[in-house]
């Protein structure tokens, strides 16, 4: 018995639906908006990261990270900051997300795509909630051997010594690329 084709792609739709759906589900079971660094930032206060546009890419020897800012920090970037002593807005957030690096199989010349998702980090300047750090709080997440986010560190001031370093950009590292 033949069945029209137009059934034959209805139900291919639905099982593809299915998988697609089936799986999504094991990936949503974590609820990430119950996760918080130590007296620090939570995940939910970042909410709608997902949509922040990119300010820029960057790359290790086993990972590559895409670096993305809220509105009021990419209005600053545009703007030419961080430079000549001029600081982010208060509210500016960045994320920064980091997989591990994988060779794009399909593709017809060499290039290393994003794999397995390592960490979400996330920075906020808040000058009224973290004064010590000149403003700036940070947050990461690491993905454990179970594949949920897990926060790492000690706190919103845990990676403040680090960023120390770029203190003449706002204690950003990630300057705003030509496009």
């Amino acid at each position: 018995m033949t069945r029209p084709l137009h059934k034959i792609q209805t139900l291919a739709a639905l099982a593809t639906i299915g998988v697609f759906i089936g799986s999504g589900a094991a990936l949503a079971a974590q609820d990430r908006s119950t996760l918080k660094v130590p007296n620090g930032l939570s995940f939910a206060e970042f909410k709608g990261y997902e949509d922040w546009q990119s300010v820029a890419v960057s790359q290790t020897d086993d990972s590559l990270k895409l670096i993305s800012a809220n509105p009021a920090m990419m209005t600053a970037y545009r703007s030419g900051l961080p430079a000549n002593g001029k600081l982010f807005p208060e509210g500016s957030r960045v994320v920064k997300i980091e997989w591990a690096r994988q060779p794009n199989q399909v593709s017809p010349y060499a290039v290393q795509v994003p794999g397995a998702l390592k960490s979400v980090a996330f920075i906020v300047k808040d000058s009224k909630r973290f004064p010590k750090t000149k403003g700036w709080a940070y947050a990461k997440f690491d993905v454990d051997q179970s594949g949920e986010l897990k926060p790492e560190g000690a706190g919103a001031e845990c990676g403040f010594a680090c960023h120390t370093k770029v203190a003449a950009q706002d204690y950003i590292f990630t300057a705003y690329p030509k496009r």
